[in-house]
């Protein structure tokens, strides 16, 4: 390469990481809201908060503006800026896994209005055992997105070992949630609760997705 072509080029890397760098900026801010929408969603249905669950309307539309805008920014720099190796690798996991984040969000939501539904019935017994499970789904996702802003590959592979205490209590509860007997009433709240562990469920599928991704950034190797 001669020094003019080296100099020509340079402008176009140095542009090249600066879009890169703002797009994982960005990953990063929309992660956060999904992490905030996740914990509103704890709140409502552990704790009853009438205004957790409204605040989380408000949330899934900016996540969603993030998700647009990210998908948007990936495929102008995968299109017009021609990414190799590394660079390629990083732009193309952060597009799937805003997906992953986006989908975290819209299960949040939906927990929100499944505790707005639950409010007018009593808790149920197995309330413990589903909100230990929602903490340890929220734990998936705090350690994927600490794997992403350090890009820790061991450590987002670590996120998949956390997934089988979700697995196991996912069937240990629907267990208990279906065979159970002598139902007094309506049986719309254990129906609400079965939808609520499938859903934590598939939170913390999608976080080990996340974790998964930011090992395949980093090594180049899929899982």
């Amino acid at each position: 390469m001669t020094a003019v072509e080296s100099y020509s080029s340079a402008p176009k890397q140095t542009q090249l990481q600066k879009e890169t760098k703002s797009l994982e900026r960005d990953v990063l801010r929309m992660g956060a809201l999904v992490e905030n929408s996740f914990h509103l969603a704890h709140q409502a249905l552990f704790d009853r908060d009438l205004a957790a669950a409204r605040a989380i309307a408000l949330q899934d539309k900016q996540i969603d503006r993030f998700y647009r805008q990210i998908e948007l920014d990936c495929a102008a720099i995968m299109t017009l800026k021609s990414p190799v190796a590394q660079d390629l690798r990083l732009v193309s996991a952060l597009m799937q896994l805003v997906r992953d984040l986006e989908r975290i969000g819209d299960y949040s939501k939906d927990l929100a209005e499944i505790a707005l539904k639950n409010f007018s019935y009593p808790p149920h017994p197995c309330m413990p055992q589903i909100e230990l499970m929602s903490h340890h789904a929220q734990a998936m996702l705090a350690s994927s997105l600490a794997a992403l802003v350090n890009l820790n590959a061991e450590a987002g592979l670590q996120v998949k070992q956390l997934d089988n205490t979700v697995d196991t209590a996912y069937e240990e509860i629907y267990l208990t949630l279906a065979h159970q007997r002598d139902i007094k009433g309506v049986v719309e709240p254990i129906l609400l609760l079965a939808l609520v562990i499938r859903h934590l469920e598939r939170m913390a599928d999608h976080a080990t997705n996340i974790g998964q991704r930011v090992a395949y950034i980093v090594t180049g190797r899929r899982v």
